[in-house]
């Protein structure tokens, strides 16, 4: 792919400072690029590297010192989003599938597919489905009864999405996920778990993305619901009735409980395990491998096992890490304590 330096700074919205005719061929880091390449600096430490950089362009902030540079130059209030939106003007042509149904492919009756959509090889769609325009569904998926697939979604490989489950306008579900398999629910009866039939569903709000082999459970009632923006890496799970609010970032090896309810612009860790019927508040930060076992207010950092308010922790691991001083301590004023009794007596 080849593209003109004029065409990417307006394409991302940055100051040109250079020939814009320049040539670029593709987009590297500045440690690894070379001539017809675009790297980027968003972060100062990597600033001594520019200058032995074979790169053609780089995107710098507009605060940055571009003196002595030897290559044209972009600047962007947030060079690394610039840098996302270069890769994503160069990823385009590489996601571009063709409007058409694959001859393998299975459709039921009743199914509704909008103009630009492209279903892959073996895909299976079940009756009442509707994918609305410009929706790509890759190799081997399964879409159930009744599902909606909302504008420009993007289905990877292998995805599969039980009935009856909403899904948003520009939302993109990576291989190996599952949404809306059953919630984990039984009763005890004469000792036996019965099984509780999970008859709710699944809504996946505009622009969020899930990463792969993710599970999102069905409610038992009503809705678990993905707010949107909402962004949900790989191995993530999900419990029925979650609710999870809008632009959240939840890292792999997440699982939420049941019926927990989550506040927007929260972050949530990796391997972090949040306990059932919780309610966890907005702009909240939980860091990694934390257990929530109670609700957390909004403006909150929390860290630990089980999770406190980040400072707490610290103390108390900073104690933790004097325990051996403390007992030994404790052991001299024994002796000390012993000695003047025998003293005494």
């Amino acid at each position: 792919m080849l593209k003109n330096l004029g065409e990417i700074a307006e394409y991302i919205k940055g100051e040109l400072i250079g020939n814009s005719s320049v040539k670029i061929t593709g987009i590297a880091g500045i440690e690894d690029a070379k001539t017809g390449d675009l790297t980027f600096l968003a972060n100062d430490r990597y600033a001594r590297f520019l200058k032995s950089s074979s790169a053609s362009a780089v995107i710098v902030g507009t605060e940055a010192n571009i003196e002595g540079i030897g290559m044209a130059v972009i600047k962007h209030p947030n060079p690394y989003f610039a840098f996302a939106k270069s890769l994503e003007l160069f990823s385009q042509e590489k996601r571009a599938y063709p409007e058409g149904v694959h001859p393998t492919a299975i459709l039921e009756e009743g199914i509704k597919i909008e103009k630009g959509v492209y279903i892959g090889a073996h895909v299976v769609l079940e009756k009442g489905g509707w994918l609305k325009p410009n929706v790509k569904v890759l190799s081997g998926c399964f879409i159930g009864t009744d599902s909606v697939i909302g504008e420009n979604s993007l289905i990877h490989s292998n995805v599969t999405i039980a009935e009856n489950t909403e899904i948003g306008n520009n939302v993109i579900i990576h291989s190996g996920t599952v949404i809306g398999s059953d919630g984990f629910g039984y009763v005890k009866q004469t000792g036996i778990h019965y099984k509780i039939p999970q008859i709710g569903r699944v809504k996946i709000e505009d622009n969020v993305e899930i990463g792969a082999n993710v599970t999102i459970d069905r409610a038992t009632l009503g809705v678990t619901r993905i707010g949107k923006g909402t962004k949900i890496d790989n191995l993530v799970q999900i419990g029925h009735n979650v609710e999870i609010g809008e632009n959240c970032i939840i890292v792999a090896q997440v699982g939420i409980s049941g019926s927990t309810k989550i506040g927007n612009d929260t972050i949530i860790g990796g391997q972090v395990g949040i306990g059932g019927h919780l309610k966890i508040g907005s702009r909240v930060v939980i860091g990694a491998q934390s257990g929530v076992t109670k609700g957390v207010p909004d403006d909150t950092t929390i860290f630990g096992y089980p999770a406190r308010e980040i400072r707490k922790t610290k103390r108390i691991e900073a104690h933790l890490s004097r325990m051996d001083n403390y007992i030994q301590r404790l052991k001299d004023l024994e002796d000390q304590f012993k000695r003047r009794k025998e003293i005494n007596d």
